[in-house]
């Protein structure tokens, strides 16, 4: 899996998580959504995301290192 998939990925959990927690848990947790949201729409903007350079240090690979991998 490469970064830019594993940060969609990411962020789908936290949404769908943040939806259960408001549910079940507290209306607050609607907070945590929007955070989520707001995270990545500045990244599209900015290009920063710290989940980013979190997978970057963990070792997870980019689509383009990748593709220069195969070949």
């Amino acid at each position: 899996m490469s970064r830019e998939h594993a940060v969609e990925a990411w962020a789908g959990f936290l949404v769908l998580l943040s939806v259960a927690l408001r549910e079940f848990v507290h209306p607050g947790f609607a907070w945590f959504t929007a955070f989520v949201g707001f995270m990545l729409l500045q990244q599209a903007f900015t290009g920063f995301c710290p989940m980013t350079y979190l997978l970057r240090k963990l070792g997870v690979k980019s689509e383009r290192e990748l593709a220069l991998e195969q070949r």
